[in-house]
């Protein structure tokens, strides 16, 4: 059995890895020219399943080096006005699971697609954009790329992201809507003149500021266990200095220490040109949307160098039926597109990795046939994916109430109040970060 999978992102590359171990062929083609392509720089959570998923499919030693690369571990999810002011804070995310391998890691998105493509550099073919796929009468399918080749193989896995073009064609009728949400994204160097503008809880946390309008900031701070000339550094967190600075692939790395800011509100409220605007231009529309807010994030957003400063049309998977099952199959956001609102895309598609996997695994072994193996796969992926996909959407939904003119401010105003509330009741606090950490898996085996 050759599985080929389409797409080098988070998925695909730690199936390859999976697979690899499992002594099963595979190759994966990826899109972008070399290793370092992509705009790959910017933070991704890595929640308790995703860890998990992480641990059973790399080889030990590169789940190693996979925490020893990560960010400082955010403990606090914390959530202020636009003045600063703290309405709500929960802490206690930074606990490892009871097996040692589930923990909610922070990383940079680059940092973790070097540490995937370490140990794979055999088996990933680059600069392979992937047009279409035809079935052979033996069964077996072959992949189709720009350049004019083709490979042939036994399972093609679809990995190929929200714009998948191995979803086009094997489900069309599988569609992506718009949530009404739009977002700009940027990052500021961590140095110590903006470290002055952050508070201890929110360089140590995941924080989100709520405005009125509908509008929300969320700032993440990345701290990274080597320096800007790529030495490991101790006093971030639990780092291994040998492995990082024998580590390959951060040669390719260009992660620094950096805060990122995201803003987001309903696309409706946002100026019709936002698509069509260059770094300059976001950052000048950025500095608008925030002018009222408090002067340390207003500073922040002054620092924002347009040159990261990017948009982002939110969108998300309309949930479809389970189709008749082959060998050609899709994992991660190329079937199940989720907006970023519960922040459980890649962990998601870490779990389908690893549930696919083990089906191929027990094919391999003679446990099972080839099509039911994929068809226990996708029953099992569609319900827990586009569960995720439904509640992800209700947290980043342009039709929300709070997005309104006029009932959004009252909506804001209870929120606030609410927050505020809970915010001094330690138990319900507590019992509330524990209900989030269960949606995120730290109590769940993935």
């Amino acid at each position: 059995m050759h599985v080929m999978i389409i797409g080098a992102g988070t998925g695909g590359l730690a199936l390859a890895h999976g697979l690899r171990r499992a002594g099963i062929g595979c190759t994966v083609f990826e899109r972008d020219r070399t290793r370092g392509g992509g705009l790959q720089g910017y933070r991704v959570g890595i929640d308790h399943d995703g860890s998990r998923a992480l641990s059973r499919l790399l080889p030990p030693e590169l789940f190693d080096t996979f925490v020893a690369t990560c960010a400082r571990t955010p403990d606090h999810f914390t959530m202020y006005t636009e003045k600063y002011k703290e309405v709500l804070s929960l802490s206690g995310f930074a606990r490892a699971s009871e097996d040692g391998a589930g923990a909610e890691r922070s990383v940079s998105r680059m940092t973790l697609r070097q540490v995937l493509l370490t140990g794979l550099e055999d088996l990933v073919r680059f600069d392979k954009a992937f047009t279409h796929y035809g079935r052979n009468p033996d069964g077996t399918v072959t992949a189709h790329f720009e350049d004019g080749t083709s490979a042939t193989g036994d399972v093609l896995v679809g990995a190929d992201g929200t714009n998948s073009r191995v979803r086009r064609q094997y489900l069309p009728h599988a569609e992506l809507k718009d949530a009404g949400i739009t977002a700009i994204g940027g990052k500021v160097p961590l140095t110590d003149i903006t470290r002055t503008l952050l508070t201890d809880k929110t360089v140590d946390g995941v924080n989100l500021f709520l405005a009125p309008g509908g509008y929300s900031l969320i700032l993440h701070v990345m701290r990274f266990p080597w320096d800007e000339n790529g030495a490991p550094r101790s006093g971030i967190g639990a780092t291994d200095a040998d492995l990082i600075k024998n580590w390959p692939g951060l040669q390719f790395d260009n992660t620094r220490d950096y805060i990122m800011l995201g803003i987001s509100g309903a696309t409706r409220n946002l100026p019709a040109d936002i698509h069509e605007r260059d770094g300059a231009g976001l950052c000048e529309l950025f500095r608008e949307l925030t002018r009222t807010w408090d002067a340390r994030l207003r500073a922040l957003v002054d620092l924002v160098d347009p040159s990261t400063c990017f948009p982002i049309r939110i969108r998300t998977s309309v949930p479809v039926e389970q189709w008749p099952s082959s060998n050609i199959t899709l994992i991660g956001d190329a079937i199940h597109t989720m907006t970023p609102g519960r922040g459980v895309g890649a962990n998601t598609a870490l779990r389908d990795a690893l549930l696919l996997c083990r089906n191929l695994t027990a094919v391999r072994d003679g446990r099972m046939p080839l099509v039911p193996a994929v068809r226990d796969y996708e029953t099992q992926m569609i319900d827990y994916g586009f569960d995720a996909v439904r509640k992800s959407l209700e947290q980043m939904d342009g039709n929300a109430p709070v997005h309104k003119p006029v009932l959004g401010r009252a909506v804001l105003a209870a929120m606030r109040t609410g927050m505020r509330l809970v915010n001094h009741l330690p138990p319900v606090k507590r019992k509330m970060a524990a209900s989030m950490q269960a949606y995120r898996g730290q109590d769940r085996d993935a």
